[in-house]
C-alpha cells in the first residue's frame, strides 16, 4: 500500500508505467512483456522502473490493484438489509467490466483465489468485512470476514478461469446470494 500523501511526480510516473503495462498486456501475456518495451512505451528510463517496482509482476499487481478496490467497494455498496435477488449495481458493473483485462487478471489470480492479486484481494476484502461486522456488532467478525473473503476470491478466480460458468450478471447474482448466506449464518 502506498502512502496517501504521495509525491505527485511519483504517482505520475507510476501511472505511466501502469498504463504502459496494461497496453502491453492487451497485445499479449505478462510473461511476454519486457521491461525494455514497457519503459519505451511509458517514456521513462529503465532505472526509473526499478526505482518504483521490483519486477513486472509487482507493477502488474499495482496496475490491477484498482480491481481489488472495485471488488471490495462493490461488495459493500449497500446499506440496510440486503436483498438476495438484487445485487448492488456496483457489483454487477464490477463483473461486467472484467473481460477488458481478463487475461492479465487470470495471470495474477490463480484458480481458487491464490496468486499475487488473490492475496491482495483476500487481505483487503477480509479487513473491510471484519471492520464492518465489528462496527455493526455482528458475531464472529474475524471468522465470517475470512469466509467471505475466501469465498469471493475463489469464486471470482474460478469464474475468470472458466471453471464456473455464467454471464457477468448470472455470476454476480450467484456470488451475491452466497455472500449474504455467509453473513446470515447463525453462529454459536
Amino acid at each position: 500500500m502506498r502512502p496517501a500523501a504521495e509525491d505527485p511526480r511519483t504517482e505520475r510516473t507510476r501511472s505511466k508505467l501502469r498504463e504502459a503495462l496494461l497496453a502491453e498486456c492487451a497485445d499479449g501475456a505478462l510473461a511476454e512483456v519486457s521491461v525494455a518495451a514497457l519503459v519505451r512505451r511509458a517514456g521513462v528510463g529503465r532505472a526509473t522502473f526499478y526505482t518504483h517496482y521490483a519486477d513486472l509482476e509487482a507493477l502488474a499487481v499495482d496496475a490491477c490493484a484498482g480491481i481489488v478496490r472495485e471488488a471490495v467497494d462493490a461488495l459493500h455498496a449497500w446499506r440496510g438489509r440486503p436483498d438476495p435477488a438484487t445485487p448492488p449495481p456496483a457489483l454487477v458493473d464490477f463483473f461486467s467490466g472484467l473481460p477488458r483485462h481478463g487475461a492479465l487478471y487470470r495471470e495474477l489470480l490463480r484458480p481458487g483465489g491464490g496468486g499475487p492479486l488473490g492475496l491482495v484481494l483476500h487481505r483487503d476484502l477480509r479487513e473491510r468485512s471484519r471492520t464492518e461486522r465489528a462496527l455493526a456488532g455482528a458475531p464472529e467478525p474475524d471468522l465470517v470476514a475470512s469466509a467471505v473473503a475466501a469465498a469471493f476470491a475463489g469464486v471470482f478466480a474460478d469464474w475468470l478461469h472458466g471453471t464456473i460458468e455464467g454471464t457477468p450478471a448470472e455470476v454476480t447474482g450467484r456470488v451475491w446470494r452466497l455472500l449474504i448466506a455467509l453473513h446470515g449464518t447463525p453462529l454459536p
